[in-house]
């Protein structure tokens, strides 16, 4: 399934992006399709990377807290210091 976007991007851009997806024989969609797709592949490598230089309780922890919301862990240790300190 494709979705049509739009970006507002300078008249500048837009002329040196149409240059580019034509030298490349891809339409500018493309260009923007395959950037998108590039971005989370790359993110995820990168990611990847990181966490085999880690070392092994390290590595183990990753992602321990994912859907932690830390504005919440704030207040709370805010709560915990006026109460030990007012």
């Amino acid at each position: 399934m494709t979705t049509t976007i739009t970006l507002s991007l300078e008249d500048t851009l837009i002329k040196q992006a149409e240059a580019y997806a034509a030298q490349s024989n891809k339409s500018v969609s493309q260009l923007v399709a395959d950037y998108f797709a590039s971005l989370n592949y790359q993110s995820q490598v990168k990611l990847n990377e990181i966490r085999d230089t880690l070392p092994p309780l390290t590595q183990q922890l990753t992602g321990s807290l994912k859907g932690v919301n830390i504005e919440d862990e704030k207040v709370e240790y805010l709560n915990h210091l006026e109460q030990k300190y007012l």
